[in-house]
């Protein structure tokens, strides 16, 4: 969970550890890297407007690291991108969830984007 806001970090934080997941926190774009690059997650939620490295541009990182290419990022923000959902896709982001959002709205996807990249995984393995 990528967000500058202590605040929304720590209420998806607990929803999604009450849910059962384990949950990785950083702050800005640069400390998600960092944390993706040593932890390797599952999935990112990740905040467009962060300070020191924005959202777009971490994502655009974390797709082309070998390391964590494949780990599918949510895009969360504020702001309306309707117009932007290319630039979104470019960027790396496989959704995008407009804020306010529900928790359980997230959870949702993530379970979505979840199940479609364990399909594709044993897709693979039959191969």
């Amino acid at each position: 969970m990528v967000d500058d806001y202590q605040d929304a970090r720590e209420l998806f934080a607990e929803f999604l550890e009450l849910s059962g997941y384990r949950v990785l926190l950083a702050r800005d774009g640069q400390e998600a890297l960092e944390v993706a690059r040593l932890e390797v997650p599952d999935l990112i939620l990740m905040d467009l407007s962060l300070p020191v490295m924005d959202g777009w541009e971490a994502s655009l990182r974390l797709k082309a690291d070998p390391r964590t290419h494949a780990v599918p990022i949510i895009a969360l923000s504020g702001f309306s991108v309707d117009r932007d959902a290319q630039a979104i896709r470019k960027s790396g982001c496989d959704a995008f969830l407009l804020k306010p959002v529900a928790p359980q709205v997230v959870e949702e996807k993530i379970r979505e984007l979840l199940l479609g990249a364990e399909t594709r995984l044993r897709a693979v393995a039959v191969r």
